[in-house]
């Protein structure tokens, strides 16, 4: 029987892979994702609440309310913000529109999985740049792997699952060598959790630089990332052109009220965040007082790099009482929870490195 043929990048497509979870029945700590440990504040449940009654009506398709709160706080001009169903949908509408087939995409690897699949999805081609020892991005040889055919570069700071930030430097000499004509995206996920000096200003580089593109997301400090609300900071043309490409209605009603009363809690919730960094700096300090080889962690999550080893280290810390997120044959990401998952997984970790 003739069937109806698919397009032949679903094929090639790698699976995103999402963190794993405690068998049912299990007591574990879920530190797999790298999401919030801290759940809604009260504020922001009740305008879930307040949102169900209205289910039953399609959301404001531009976010408009949302939209202009987000241009506020970060001291930007309204129509330069685009939302959607996550910082990871927003990456795919950038790439639809600017991407045409055969297009090359400059990304770091290791960095975030979602990556070469929304590169396919755009039908672009991905071009992997290995990192910099240490788990850094290599951001001179990311310049270097520029081509005429490029039309995008990502740039994952703090990178995701490896941890360090890229540096105001380091990212100026790259923007310098990097031709107009290419989008380079800031993806800044995990912003709210860096505290590196060194670290740049990613909307004073926009406004700077007419090719930047900054992501950002209420799902990780924010803690909405059952919610799925991200955004994109671009100049006005661009930002006309990742609406025009991006999907209708795509931040639910309840996701926009719960973003907006997060912006209105933005000190208590900010509050929360240095605590899920002082437990990060713990994590690092334990870890590194075994014995573990662990990079710099800027985000919520820090990173173990144990090539092959990685798949039989999860699977014993899950058994242990900790969920954490294995990268086959480079490296485990572990996620910064509540006091009580710290201890457990340095116990855990402990246990393993005498092994």
């Amino acid at each position: 029987m003739t069937r109806v043929p698919l397009r032949q990048a679903l094929s090639d497509l790698p699976p995103y892979v999402p963190g794993g979870r405690a068998p049912v029945g299990a007591a574990a700590f879920k530190l797999s994702s790298n999401e919030n440990p801290y759940p809604p504040l009260p504020s922001v449940v009740a305008a879930i609440i307040d949102a169900a009654a209205d289910v039953n009506r399609y959301p404001d398709m531009y976010a408009t309310e949302l939209s202009e709160a987000i241009a506020s706080s970060l001291g930007v001009a309204p129509e330069t913000i685009v939302t959607g169903c996550g910082s990871v949908a927003v990456l795919g509408h950038v790439l639809s529109a600017v991407c045409e087939s055969g297009d090359e995409v400059v990304v770091p690897w290791r960095s975030f999985e979602a990556y070469p699949i929304a590169i396919s999805l755009a039908g672009a081609t991905g071009v992997r740049v290995p990192l910099a020892p240490g788990g850094c991005l290599d951001l001179e040889a990311m310049a270097a792997a520029v081509t005429p055919r490029t039309r995008v570069v990502l740039v994952c700071t703090p990178n995701n699952p490896t941890g360090p930030a890229v540096h105001a430097d380091e990212l100026a000499t790259f923007l310098a060598a990097v031709p107009s004509d290419v989008l380079v995206v800031l993806d800044e996920a995990y912003v709210e959790f860096v505290r590196d000096p060194d670290a740049p200003d990613a909307l004073a580089v926009f406004a700077d630089h007419p090719n930047v593109v900054v992501l950002r997301t209420f799902s990780k400090a924010y803690g909405l990332a059952g919610l799925r609300v991200g955004f994109a900071v671009a100049r006005p043309r661009l930002a006309a052109g990742i609406r025009a490409a991006s999907t209708p209605f795509g931040v639910s009603h309840a996701g926009q009220l719960a973003a907006l009363a997060s912006l209105r809690a933005s000190g208590e919730l900010l509050a929360r965040v240095d605590r899920i960094v002082g437990q990060r700096t713990r994590l690092l300090e334990g870890l590194r007082a075994q014995g573990w080889d662990v990079p710099d962690s800027q985000a919520n999550f820090v990173w173990l790099p144990l090539g092959e080893a990685s798949s039989a280290f999860a699977e014993r810390s899950a058994r242990a009482g900790v969920v954490v997120r294995p990268f086959a044959g480079d490296g485990v990401r572990v996620s910064v929870g509540e006091p009580e998952a710290v201890d457990l997984f340095l116990e855990i970790a402990a246990a393993q490195h005498t092994r």
